[in-house]
């Protein structure tokens, strides 16, 4: 088997597999675990790791005082799609409170949803993003 790493590098695997494992230390490429006695593995940068970084969104008092500070913070966590199942585990709220602010949101003409697969994905509207654009007061 042949791994492009910075150079290419041809190993023998003798039938031990390749493992694929996501890291949040690695931000871009991947990298090659090839030392004995361990299996050899791929390392490559975990999708959305670059957010555990990312600094809390502060909601403008004037958007909270419109909408209400949970509809305000989703709708400013909604600047990357986001599923309620994730919602809910970056605000700490119950996925029934999610689910009826969403809704609330969305009859609204903020947010919009898509289903991907299993899961249902809401996005913000063009008008919910000019709204998320209020300056501080």
């Amino acid at each position: 088997m042949v791994v492009l790493d910075r150079s290419p590098l041809e190993i023998d695997l003798d039938g031990r597999g390749l493992m694929f494992v996501p890291s949040v230390f690695l931000h871009r490429g991947a990298a090659t675990y090839l030392e004995p006695p361990w299996q050899p593995a791929v390392v490559y940068a975990a999708r959305g790791s670059a957010a555990l970084w990312d600094p809390e969104p502060t909601t403008p008092p004037a958007l909270a005082r419109l909408l209400g500070r949970t509809r305000a913070d989703l709708l400013l966590r909604l600047e990357s799609p986001a599923s309620t199942t994730q919602l809910c585990t970056l605000t700490g709220h119950t996925l029934g409170a999610i689910g009826d602010h969403l809704r609330v949101l969305r009859e609204s003409g903020l947010v919009t949803r898509t289903r991907i697969g299993r899961s249902v994905v809401y996005r913000r509207t063009p008008v919910g993003d000019v709204l998320t654009a209020v300056g501080p007061e």
